[in-house]
């Protein structure tokens, strides 16, 4: 399939030139270079609610991943005591000609660890999940909250509100930190707060002086056995993994307008579809859902997304 800025890319094949396929995900497949590299290619799909639509958004993988590098850089810059997996963006030698405008922009040569069975959340404000829960209950992932807070309020602190890590096709869990304590060690689970609080504030820090408000995120993290350090992995500070609001018209009590896919989460909700499988996007969300990622990813690069 040639690479166009109008059709989407939905499955990449490169097995049959020589790549071993070690994992496919929500996004992307993973080929193993070598022992202790692999090669992350991210196509155009999109979940939603932990499943994938049917159809995608042309050139979003290519977007993420130029956007997860500019994040990655920032925070090795910022934050140089931080490891992350990326090595770099740049194809392997071994992709062949045929396929490299396929995959310009789409990949990332990484290094390979253990992933920690963790989706370490950071939650600047409250909204989504979190906002549901804590109008039923007043806690925010078994986390109690002060009174009176309303939808969409930025908290006095950002808080660490992890999530379980489920395999493709099931969904994620919201669990407290204790519950995180458990699956991955006291001690692992403190240095991954810690880490993600940091990242987290930067980043927030950086988006907001260019008219973004990060709601809230999610990391990923990875061991390395032979040093102890924890390593941040995947994608990172994206609008799939991210909720990105204007800071523009930013008002607490209601819900927001967003960079990311809010837009597509609220077609799913209206239309009866959440959490469906079979799913297609209407050309029209799939278009809007587009544009959103392409003006954050201007005002967060200073760069027009081609």
């Amino acid at each position: 399939m040639a690479f166009n800025n109008d059709q989407a890319i939905t499955s990449i094949h490169l097995e049959t030139h020589g790549f071993k396929k070690v994992a496919s995900g929500k996004v992307r497949e993973i080929f193993e270079l070598d022992d202790r590299t692999l090669l992350f290619v991210a196509t155009d799909r999109i979940s939603a609610y932990d499943v994938i639509l049917e159809n995608g958004i042309p050139s979003k993988g290519a977007l993420l991943t130029q956007l997860s590098a500019h994040w990655f850089e920032l925070i090795t810059k910022e934050l140089p005591t931080l490891k992350t997996h990326l090595i770099t963006t740049s194809l392997p030698p071994a992709i062949p000609a045929a396929l490299q405008t396929q995959l310009r922009n789409r990949t990332m040569q990484v290094r390979k660890y253990p992933i920690l069975k963790l989706e370490s959340i950071v939650r600047g404000y409250i909204t989504g999940s979190a906002w549901s829960e804590y109008k039923k209950s007043g806690t925010v992932h078994g986390l109690p909250m002060p009174s009176g807070l309303q939808e969409s309020q930025k908290l006095e602190k950002p808080i660490w509100t992890p999530s379980t890590k489920a395999e493709q096709g099931a969904h994620d869990e919201n669990i407290s930190p204790p519950q995180a304590a458990e699956i991955v060690g006291e001690d692992v689970a403190k240095r991954v707060e810690a880490m993600s609080l940091k990242i987290y504030q930067l980043a927030h820090d950086y988006a907001q002086a260019r008219g973004i408000l990060i709601a809230d995120t999610k990391f990923e993290f990875g061991f390395d056995s032979g040093s102890g350090e924890i390593v941040l992995v995947d994608e990172v500070l994206t609008p799939d993994s991210s909720r990105f609001w204007p800071a523009e018209g930013y008002a607490v009590g209601k819900g927001q307008s967003s960079y990311d896919k809010q837009y597509l989460r609220d077609w799913l909700v209206k239309e009866g579809l959440k959490g469906k499988d079979g799913v297609s996007m209407p050309e029209e969300v799939a278009r809007e859902t587009g544009r959103k990622y392409r003006e954050a990813y201007f005002k967060l690069t200073g760069k027009e997304w081609a």
